[in-house]
């Protein structure tokens, strides 16, 4: 069938879609950035910032990260907890520590902390994979959860084992208002997110897609397990590193290591398993929903005058993320991104006929 045949588009609606959807899915996200950098900051409240927006982009950077391990490369992590908190005691410390060191700068050497840390736990997924991998990671989560409630010299000796963050600045100009966290946070986060989108395109994440799918076959056609496997973990450290970091100095400020215990792991891996495996816009997704949930099981319900009590909210909400974990991994492992897909999809189509 013949649609136009002058200007961008083909003969055939087939040749068309692999020159038109490119440029109309950057528009798109064009068009998202543009709001998230301007319309936001313009249209939410401050409790919509704090509560709800600049969570979900740290959480979403962090599962981000996750989804490059879990996702892309099929290594199942349960100690991402444990390199957000590499990531926040560390930054906290280099900042601590070296005189009118630059906030960003910080945040890097603790994602670079995070990442070494990720690279020696990740060594013996050169030699175990499945279940015995995901204890060997919850090792690192029970490992950190010791180290930073026993090594004072990490909290600089404080009586209560929690530390705090000064003030922050960012070359000379202050990060204290919701607006101007949500900036920060955003910004960081949309690079990372894009660099992470390309990584996932070029030679190394390919690689990582290989090992997924089939790591003998991979091995065979000439790809390195040890390079491979390596560094995913290092990519995706060095992100839940950073996250971490952001997580303890812009949205808590005052942490302890209970901060960063098992239960952040399992939260970020229901992010990646409902967002969906393998997708950068289904980190987004997946975060949204986790920090959105608790508030909407808490609001909805008593704006419609039916006040649910607070126990129960907290039981429903084990059971929601228990009933669509099951349903995803069942009827949909792609989750949330693959409805997003589809819908894009059927924007595509709907205009041409068949």
């Amino acid at each position: 069938m013949i649609y136009r045949e002058n200007g961008q588009f083909k003969s055939t609606y087939p040749a068309d879609q692999q020159i038109f959807p490119i440029l109309q899915d950057r528009w798109v996200i064009a068009a998202l950035l543009a709001f998230a950098f301007i319309g936001i900051p313009l249209l939410a409240s401050e409790y919509m910032m704090r509560a709800i927006l600049i969570p979900v982009l740290i959480l979403s950077l962090a599962a981000i990260g996750l989804n490059l391990l879990v996702g892309y490369c099929g290594q199942i992590s349960l100690g991402s907890g444990a390199f957000m908190a590499v990531g926040a005691y560390a930054s906290y410390n280099f900042f601590l520590r070296i005189p009118d060191l630059n906030l960003l700068i910080a945040f890097v050497l603790g994602g670079l902390t995070a990442m070494v840390f990720g690279i020696l736990f990740g060594i013996p997924s050169l030699r175990i994979r499945g279940l015995y991998l995901a204890v060997a990671t919850l090792a690192a989560q029970f490992f950190s959860d010791w180290i930073f409630a026993r090594v004072p010299w990490l909290t600089n000796y404080s009586s209560s084992g929690s530390v705090s963050v000064p003030a922050l600045k960012m070359f000379g100009f202050p990060i204290s208002s919701p607006v101007e966290k949500y900036l920060f946070v955003l910004a960081i986060v949309a690079v990372c997110a894009l660099a992470a989108k390309n990584l996932t395109r070029g030679h190394l994440g390919r690689s990582w897609m290989a090992m997924r799918d089939m790591d003998v076959a991979a091995e065979v056609i000439g790809i390195r397990p040890m390079h491979a496997k390596l560094t995913a973990f290092a990519v995706s450290s060095f992100f839940i590193g950073v996250a971490g970091a952001m997580w303890g100095f812009v949205y808590l400020g005052s942490w302890e290591p209970a901060a960063f215990d098992v239960n952040r792991s399992l939260n970020l891996l229901f992010m990646v398993i409902i967002g969906g495996l393998g997708s950068i816009m289904g980190s987004f997704f997946g975060a949204f929903f986790i920090v959105a949930l608790p508030i909407l099981l808490n609001q909805v319900p008593a704006a419609l005058g039916m006040p649910i009590a607070v126990d129960t909210a907290a039981h429903l909400e084990f059971m929601i993320f228990g009933a669509l974990i099951v349903f995803f991994l069942i009827v949909e492992p792609h989750g949330l991104a693959r409805l997003w897909s589809i819908g894009k999809e059927k924007l595509r189509l709907w205009p041409f006929p068949h």
